[in-house]
């Protein structure tokens, strides 16, 4: 079971790296965009519809990848104190009560939406038209794969209710911890404050 929890883990991971690449390709349009448009006044009335679709993909395949990391919004002044058996028994009706009918409803509601674009070959409103039917895709896809995810993490919530204790996940990029940053290179407050001292203390020094 934990094997195939990882695995969701993984694809979710994977996904959300690959689209993360849209940062580039939105960074560079939105460059020359500014360039052509104010050095060589030559603008181009795609270029916004291009952004947009770029930041929507963005941000429709990282959540996923962002509940594979558990690292969605939470009340963590309350939550972080709860033992894992409250959490995940939090986790668990909310996931059942909010999680899965809304990304249900996301899922089918976009996949009839990517087809009604589909069918009628729906393009940007400008002079210059971009296919956006392509994009929509990308709505019910995001859906399947939170809805995916999101079972894998019921699931964890159940394993925990029965052992007391929280699965491992897949681990990715982190937020530097400093205390286990201290541990690991072997230094205490007390080293900190020493050297603060000694450097607020020397000649022509602000103290």
């Amino acid at each position: 079971m934990q094997g195939m929890l990882l695995a969701v883990d993984r694809l979710s991971t994977w996904i959300g790296q690959a689209f993360s690449w849209t940062i580039v390709l939105l960074t560079a349009l939105i460059t020359w965009e500014v360039f052509s448009r104010y050095a060589l006044n030559q603008p181009h009335d795609w270029a916004l519809n291009g952004q947009i679709m770029l930041y929507g993909v963005l941000f429709m395949m990282s959540g996923a990848y962002t509940l594979a990391k558990n690292g969605h919004v939470r009340g963590d002044v309350l939550y972080g104190f709860f033992q894992p058996r409250t959490q995940a028994t939090v986790d668990l009706v909310l996931y059942l009560i909010f999680f899965l009918p809304g990304i249900f409803a996301l899922t089918w509601a976009g996949w009839e939406y990517a087809q009604e674009s589909l069918a009628i070959r729906e393009k940007t409103f400008s002079a210059t038209p971009l296919p956006l039917y392509p994009f929509k895709f990308a709505i019910p896809f995001a859906g399947a794969m939170l809805l995916l995810q999101g079972i894998v993490e019921i699931i964890r919530c159940v394993i925990c209710l029965r052992d007391g204790e929280w699965p491992s996940r897949e681990r990715d990029v982190e937020e530097v911890d400093v205390d286990k940053l201290k541990q690991m290179v072997k230094v205490s407050d007390a080293d900190i404050a020493a050297l603060d001292s000694y450097v607020g203390g020397k000649p022509g020094s602000a103290s």
